[in-house]
């Protein structure tokens, strides 16, 4: 009886673990299954580009370039400075961050206008601000070129008013690293509101109702309370538009000239109109991986934010 009970126990436990096995298996096939069309978009999309660019960058694939086999002279070139690229992705560097620090700047009020004072209007207030940048974005550039063109808008303008004598226009504004900025920040605004905009409306009110029942100004619980909460937004801002600046080629195009040229720019010829396809690659590259590790820095910087406001 005894053995007949245990050999009972033994099936039911061996039944157990061959159901709980099947659903593990059922369990693997489904996981598999749902990471196969994102691991192969990733595969098709990304990894598959990135290493024909790899291959093309130290001549295991060649194009038009007449290069003597496999070489790492060009990222030599590249790294130690003997061509202009490497000044340029530092201007591209600097022209960004600028650009990125104004538009965080510019943006900030506005997000904090909308969430914390517009009240029952900031929807409709945030549509209305948004509306105008979903026309075409090259409608909306060539638009900044005449305005900004040595017979344009504003130069037409200071000439009539007297600010600027006929015949000598501010040639600055019409090609040049100024009108690239203005263009870009302009672009970019209403798109780096919205991270802060988020970042401010999932505040707490009752932080800052407990901060005045302190005895806190409105200057004080702002940069004690509004402002540490809302900076994962800033800083997230910052780098929405930091990262997409270093590598913009159209704007500086159309509006850019010689001296607004730009690191993107350059990789847009060397790939078109110079057929270098063994430099753009390695420019492309080298964008590749700062724009990686800029990332990484911006994850670690919003995971900071979020271990600092809990």
């Amino acid at each position: 009886m005894v053995s007949e009970i245990n050999t009972s126990e033994k099936t039911v436990t061996s039944e157990k673990e061959g159901r709980v096995a099947s659903l593990a298996r059922r369990r693997h096939r489904v996981t598999r299954s749902l990471l196969a069309l994102p691991l192969g978009w990733l595969v098709l999309f990304f990894i598959i580009p990135v290493s024909l660019v790899v291959a093309y960058s130290v001549g295991i694939l060649e194009t038009f370039t007449k290069e003597e086999g496999v070489s790492l002279e060009t990222w030599r070139i590249f790294l130690t400075g003997e061509n202009v690229y490497m000044l340029l992705f530092i201007k591209s560097f600097r022209m960004a961050l600028i650009v990125a620090v104004v538009v965080v700047i510019l943006a900030y009020p506005i997000a904090y206008f909308l969430a914390m004072i517009a009240d029952k209007y900031k929807y409709s207030l945030l549509l209305l601000m948004i509306a105008p940048f979903m026309t075409n974005f090259f409608m909306r550039v060539m638009a900044w070129k005449v305005l900004l063109g040595r017979q344009g808008v504003l130069n037409s303008f200071l000439i009539w008013s007297g600010l600027r004598d006929e015949g000598n226009p501010i040639e600055g504004l019409a090609f040049g690293e100024i009108p690239v900025m203005i263009v870009l920040g302009y672009v970019w605004i209403p798109f780096v509101m919205l991270p802060m905009f988020a970042a401010m409306i999932s505040m707490d009110r009752r932080l800052l109702e407990a901060a005045a029942d302190l005895g806190a100004s409105r200057w004080r619980a702002f940069w004690k309370v509004t402002f540490p909460l809302s900076l994962p937004g800033v800083v997230a801002s910052f780098f929405f538009v930091f990262i997409p600046t270093i590598g913009e080629f159209v704007v500086p195009k159309l509006v850019g000239g010689t001296k607004g040229y730009m690191f993107g720019s350059a990789i847009d010829d060397l790939f078109g109109m110079g057929l270098d396809w063994r430099t753009g690659s390695v420019l492309s590259l080298w964008l590749v991986m700062a724009v990686f590790i800029l990332a990484l820095l911006f994850m670690r910087l919003v995971r900071f934010g979020r271990l600092a406001e809990s």
